[in-house]
């Protein structure tokens, strides 16, 4: 029978962005806006966002040749877009099978919620921000916005052409924190309490690596199996920092 996933799937969260640090400031001075100028597709990295990432193009550049990505998806967001450029000097980008920004990895949308902090949240929508905290985030969707279960969705038809095209391959996937942990749900089958529990146990860092291999003695036809969650070994062997800063404001994790 043939293989039906991938050989591997590594899941990668862009470098810090700009964004990132505008939002830290923001949230620190507790300030009810993001100060940066750019539509949330056009922010680009940060200096320590372009680090992270050459950190973690030598990590995959290092591996066996035989075991490096030949398949690169990434979400057209600026951020994802220029850290999977800086993977793919490293990985000879001339050598791989196919490279694709495809629009189902952009970040989730937040509607009218964009660039305002917690605090701004609360201040400018609270009936919004109350609904949000007894729906829970998995099913809360803001005004022009997406919920998690609507990322999910937009997933489930990334996943199914990953399967049909790129069977047997080795695919990396730069995106963003909320779309690692919506291919957690889908990959591992796993329900909204187990996902927000990840959620809440801490933000994904950013050029952390999660990865799954194919197991062809896993389940009754194999499956892809667990490797790494969160990896950012490549980053600290290189003294490089690590930031676990959301891509966007959001209430506070329930």
């Amino acid at each position: 029978m043939e293989q039906k996933w991938p050989q591997e799937i590594w899941l990668v969260r862009h470098g810090q962005s700009a964004g990132n640090v505008a939002r830290d400031v923001a949230e620190a001075a507790a300030g009810h806006m993001i100060d940066i100028a750019e539509r949330d597709v056009d922010v680009p990295l940060s200096e320590l966002g372009i680090r992270q990432s050459q950190a973690l193009a030598s990590w995959f550049a290092a591996l066996p040749e035989s075991e490096r990505p030949n398949v690169v998806l990434h979400s057209p967001y600026v951020r994802a877009a220029e850290t999977a450029n800086i993977l793919m000097r490293r990985l000879e980008r001339e050598a791989l099978l196919a490279v694709h920004a495809d629009e189902r990895l952009r970040e989730k949308e937040f509607g009218i919620l964009d660039r305002l902090t917690t605090h701004g949240i609360a201040h400018k929508y609270p009936e919004l921000y109350e609904q949000r905290q007894h729906v829970g985030k998995f099913y809360f969707r803001p005004p022009g916005g997406e919920s998690w279960c609507d990322v999910v969705l937009r997933l489930r038809s990334l996943l199914d052409t990953i399967s049909r095209e790129y069977n047997g391959d080795r695919v990396l996937i730069v995106a963003h924190q909320v779309i690692v942990n919506c291919f957690r749900y889908l990959i591992e089958r796993l329900d909204e309490a187990s996902i927000l529990a990840f959620d809440r146990a801490g933000d994904v860092p950013n050029c952390s690596v999660t990865s799954y291999a194919f197991d062809a003695d896993a389940g009754k036809r194999g499956k892809l199996v667990l490797r790494l969650v969160n990896f950012v070994a490549p980053l600290e062997a290189s003294g490089t920092p690590v930031t676990v800063s959301k891509d966007v404001p959001a209430a506070p994790k329930a």
